[in-house]
């Protein structure tokens, strides 16, 4: 049975099920103009912060997600101002009943009664992650690497590691989609060090995706080498290789699908882009590190108060290297995006840029390219994986 109410009622309706705390969720969709400051989505629900409960705004506004926190009297005026500007539809919903509402183009809103969909919520604002691979489930490589004991349990002083192994996986996991399922799939990793995360990807490809994965591993440190490919072998992960090379000179293999580069330092993280375009890598996953090259060449009277003090000018020829290197991957047929890869708590290194190939027209080119032109005019710079590409980018640059 449904039952209509009438448009007068929608910040009374919201009112009521905010201050009587029995609002579970609510959900606006179907965005009324493209505009692109607006919000595609957004998404309410109620935390308790610090004991307070508050009602936590979710918005999707293109590849970003924007959280903000306000109080029961914000939220209320705050989610139907949303509803009646922004959104064409909304759901609302209680352990009750669900509200489905549907607005015009006068901002009226017709209210449905429905049936209860959802019973509960978790309030908690700190409960506990869900992680690709679980804590409490032994995994043979996290056990050899010191990560977990026998029994699963991840041991206190590499939690950090934990954390940022399922991260990375959360990233690769993002774009499993976009390798081939009817071959295999070969993938190298750069500057590989250690190898946590080159051995969780290949487990997680491998065993939990049931891909038929090729792995290598390159680094400059022959007893890091010699260590991982005594771990791969007794681990009997056959498909998984480790070498001693250089990024730049490496040329054993002449088609990759994913490439990945952690913490390749300077230009070397260049150097592997480069290789990773020219193979038609399909997946491109990069953690810079140490982005020196532009810091000598950033020069830009408007920026002086920036550029006088060495941590910010640091920082920001970190940024703009990162944005360079987007950019750049964009104009030879990738969508880019960088992405938060661990808390800055941890490491102030804490950016990865992300690239999947795809077709780009021509007119979009253009745009992107004048852009990043006017961009490198600002700030004086002549980057090295531009002219690394440069046969790639004729007629663009």
């Amino acid at each position: 049975m449904t039952d209509n109410l009438n448009d007068d009622n929608l910040y009374r309706l919201a009112v009521e099920l905010i201050h009587n705390e029995t609002l579970l969720q609510a959900t606006l969709s179907n965005k009324r103009r493209k505009e692109p400051q607006h919000a595609d989505k957004v998404k309410m629900k109620p935390v308790i912060l610090k004991g307070e409960r508050k009602y936590q705004f979710t918005y999707q506004v293109g590849p970003k997600v924007i959280h903000e926190n306000r109080n029961a009297d914000q939220a209320a005026g705050h989610l139907t101002q949303l509803l009646r500007e922004q959104f064409k539809q909304g759901l609302w919903q209680t352990a009750e009943a669900d509200y489905q509402i549907l607005v015009n183009k006068k901002g009226k809103a017709a209210i449905l009664k429905k049936p209860a969909t959802k019973k509960t919520i978790e309030l908690s604002h700190n409960r506990k992650k869900k992680y690709l691979l679980e804590e409490g489930t032994p995994v043979p490589y996290l056990v050899e690497l010191g990560v977990m004991n026998a029994q699963g349990k991840v041991l206190a002083a590499k939690y950090d590691k934990f954390r940022q192994i399922n991260r990375f996986l959360e990233l690769v996991d993002d774009v499993v989609s976009e390798l081939p399922r009817n071959r295999p799939i070969t993938v190298i990793d750069f500057g590989c060090g250690k190898s946590y995360l080159t051995f969780a990807m290949y487990h997680y490809l491998t065993y939990i995706k049931k891909l038929n994965v090729r792995a290598i591993g390159l680094d400059l440190k022959e007893d890091v080498i010699a260590h991982c490919s005594a771990l791969a072998a007794k681990l009997q992960y056959t498909n998984l290789n480790f070498y001693v090379g250089d990024i730049s000179q490496y040329n054993d293999i002449n088609e990759v699908d994913m490439v990945v580069t952690l913490h390749a330092c300077d230009t070397a993280t260049d150097a592997a882009l480069d290789k990773a375009v020219r193979w038609g890598a399909r997946v491109i996953l990069s953690v810079p590190c140490c982005q020196h090259e532009l810091f000598k060449q950033l020069d830009n009277p408007v920026l002086a108060p920036m550029l006088e003090h060495g941590i910010i000018k640091e920082r920001l020829s970190a940024l703009a290297t990162d944005s360079v290197r987007a950019r750049l991957l964009e104009l030879v047929g990738y969508k880019s995006q960088i992405v938060e890869f661990i808390d800055m708590e941890h490491t102030p290194k804490n950016l990865l840029v992300r690239a999947v190939r795809q077709a780009v027209s021509e007119e979009s080119l253009r745009k992107l390219a004048a852009e990043y032109k006017q961009f490198k005019q600002f700030l004086h710079i002549d980057p090295y994986l531009e002219r690394a590409l440069q046969d790639r980018l004729e007629g663009l640059l």
